[in-house]
């Protein structure tokens, strides 16, 4: 790698290090996301501590710090591993954020928006599997888990170049899902909508 996409990843890090449901639960006066709900800053606790349109603002911002730089990168010239690298750059950020003593989210979000622009094939299919296994089961994490775990292979039939980044940023997710998969083992995880409407 150059030293400019040494450079850019950094960059990339410390946008996906905003924290954007901090953020906006300060501003909006909700409770913290870190202490609350499930206690992740991240746009599903959102929407059970703050509701849908808290939540909307806060996938929108997540999407879109994984998604630019990725684009820029292109029009800057980096090469295909660069980019890859920049993705996880911003998935790092968000998951291990340096202005939040690197307690972050779980990295959803953001890791599909510094998929897209590899390839929107790719991406409708982390959206497709998401979205599918959420509304057979209301788990989100589950969602995520079992996303992470295909993406790498249709990122391999599909950009094989991108395979390694992109299965690096899918083992992230997959490791910041411990817990959940944990308590989806034992039974004992709650599903979104079942959480919401207690609220």
């Amino acid at each position: 790698m150059s030293i400019f996409a040494l450079f850019y990843m950094l960059l990339a890090y410390l946008l996906g290090s905003i924290s954007s449901a901090i953020l906006l639960c300060q501003m909006l006066g909700l409770p913290d996301p870190r202490k609350n709900g499930s206690n992740n800053p991240g746009a599903t606790n959102v929407l059970r501590i703050g509701g849908r349109w808290a939540a909307l603002s806060v996938l929108i911002f997540d999407i879109l710090k994984g998604m630019l730089p990725v684009w820029a990168g292109y029009y800057l010239g980096l090469t295909q591993f660069e980019l890859g690298m920049t993705a996880l750059g911003a998935c790092l950020g968000h998951i291990f954020p340096i202005f939040f003593k690197f307690k972050g989210g779980k990295g959803v979000a953001t890791a599909f928006g510094s998929i897209a622009p590899i390839s929107w094939g790719v991406a409708g299919t982390m959206l497709g599997c998401w979205l599918l296994v959420f509304l057979l089961t209301g788990y989100s994490s589950l969602s995520a888990v079992i996303s992470a775990i295909i993406i790498p292979f249709v990122v391999w039939w599909i950009k094989p170049e991108f395979t390694f980044p992109v299965a690096m940023v899918c083992c992230l997710l997959i490791y910041r899902h411990h817990d959940n998969i944990q308590r989806l083992w034992r039974h004992q995880e709650g599903k979104v909508w079942d959480k919401f409407k207690k609220k």
